[in-house]
């Protein structure tokens, strides 16, 4: 095949601007080793002060800001796969979502059988 980017191509993207978003968005550290010091500026974001409402909505997020196995270990590796949605040769822009689920399962597994040949 080309390394054109067509629709339904598998990619791999950086994970920092997904992660920020997500540490920023649920006050929770992800993608991050056991026991590895955050810089300030993580710091400051994951414990911010906040006022009593937001730190309620903050705890109801919390409790469904489950990441999967999958997509933690991507996280921590810096790379996630996605898939192109949009066709980026018509409209000039690239759209697409993050792999995961056993869609990311079956492209893993792809990828290995790739590697090992």
């Amino acid at each position: 095949r080309t390394k054109t980017l067509t629709k339904s191509t598998i990619v791999q993207i950086d994970a920092v601007p997904f992660r920020q978003w997500y540490e920023s968005h649920y006050g929770l550290p992800l993608g991050r080793k056991k026991g590895v010091k955050l810089t300030e500026a993580e710091e400051a974001v994951l414990n911010r002060k906040r006022s009593a409402k937001s730190q309620k909505k903050l705890a109801v997020k919390q409790r469904r800001a489950k990441v999967e196995q999958g997509l933690e270990e991507q996280f921590q590796a810096g790379r996630v796969l996605a898939c192109v949605a949009s066709r980026p040769g018509q409209c000039g822009r690239c759209d697409g979502y993050v792999l995961e689920g056993k869609e990311l399962d079956f492209y893993m597994k792809k990828i290995k059988q790739k590697k090992s040949k």
